[in-house]
């Protein structure tokens, strides 16, 4: 049995490279029965042109459908369009829910852009320790950098349209000539110009994930009290709220709003922004009659089941009952 990557999915066919070589293969029709979702990054082990087995992955992205990337590298554009700092959290948020290493891209600093930008990122996101590169792929500036930054990886390249993403990567390989738009002069947007998602090489070590746009993320499928694990800014104060399901809006002590002129206001204004969307799920949920409690917690960076307050409570009960049991049985045995 051979093994190898998926590099491309087009209609039913999968397109595997296994270092060497290429393939066109279908999958088996069990895993189609079992309705197995196969991702572009996804290990497989084929053979004679079928896919066989999906192998672990590493980490995964659920839309776009990617996986076992190495890192999400964020491009922003400085100007047309302005810098949103909202969108950019969503995105850093989004990376930080997959687990997966992120790095910041500001592109088209050749144009007339505000210069204190520069201090607010720096002030903003180096403290969370993320690498970040200024651009201009029009003029070539910071191209080194940017490239140096994707050396080595499978990089995902995450940002609204018309930021500059196939600018750049056309930048460092000209030959790969990605297809790019300019942006809308009356929407400040640009357009999608890939239709679906492909890793690309781009030199001798690197590769990208070429992908159709991180469309509509919205954190709706969330609790309002993990949204603050999204936020290493806001979750560093967490742990000395004097409620455990604080949500840091306006509760009696709460210590994330105690130290809130250490949070960038951009960065809490988010945060509330993001609660709101998790609260319409937990709306949602609740009328579908699902229970609200986290199944799951955060834990040193690790993802593990909770048990719920009333599966702990059966579980003292019944250890209760084994217990007065063998005592029942002990005093038996006596008589």
């Amino acid at each position: 049995m051979n093994q190898g990557q998926i590099y491309k999915i087009h209609s039913d066919f999968y397109y595997v490279d296994d270092g060497v070589n290429t393939y066109e293969c279908k999958i088996r029709e069990i895993l189609k029965k079992q309705k197995e979702k196969i991702f572009v990054g996804d290990f497989v082990e084929f053979d004679s042109g079928v896919i066989y087995k999906i192998l672990e992955r590493k980490n995964f992205i659920k839309r776009p459908s990617v996986a076992n990337v190495d890192q999400i590298v964020i491009v922003s554009a400085l100007k047309q369009p302005d810098l949103d700092f909202h969108q950019l959290n969503r995105y850093i948020s989004l990376a930080k829910y997959y687990k997966i290493p992120t790095k910041l891209c500001f592109n088209k600093s050749d144009l007339k852009w505000d210069k204190h930008l520069k201090e607010e990122i720096s002030k903003i996101y180096k403290p969370l320790g993320l690498d970040i590169v200024i651009t201009s792929a029009a003029e070539h500036s910071g191209i080194k950098a940017f490239e140096k930054l994707l050396e080595g990886k499978i990089s995902v390249l995450c940002g609204n349209s018309g930021v500059g993403k196939s600018s750049l990567i056309n930048a460092i390989n000209p030959s790969m000539n990605l297809k790019t738009k300019n942006v809308s002069e009356k929407t400040q947007r640009g357009t999608h110009t890939t239709r679906h998602s492909e890793i690309i090489k781009i030199n001798k070590n690197s590769k990208i994930v070429d992908t159709p746009g991180f469309s509509n993320v919205k954190f709706d499928f969330l609790l309002p009290a993990d949204v603050d694990l999204l936020f290493d800014d806001i979750a560093k104060f967490r742990d000395e709220c004097k409620y455990s399901d604080c949500l840091h809006i306006n509760e009696d002590g709460c210590n994330v709003l105690k130290n809130i002129e250490k949070i960038p206001a951009s960065r809490y204004e988010s945060y509330l922004a993001f609660i709101d969307e998790a609260k319409e799920y937990k709306e949602k949920i609740k009328y579908e009659g699902k229970k609200l409690e986290h199944s799951k917690k955060f834990i040193n960076n690790k993802t593990v089941a909770k048990i719920s307050e009333k599966k702990r409570q059966t579980s003292r009960n019944n250890l209760k009952q084994q217990i007065y049991k063998g005592i029942d049985e002990t005093d038996n045995e006596e008589y």
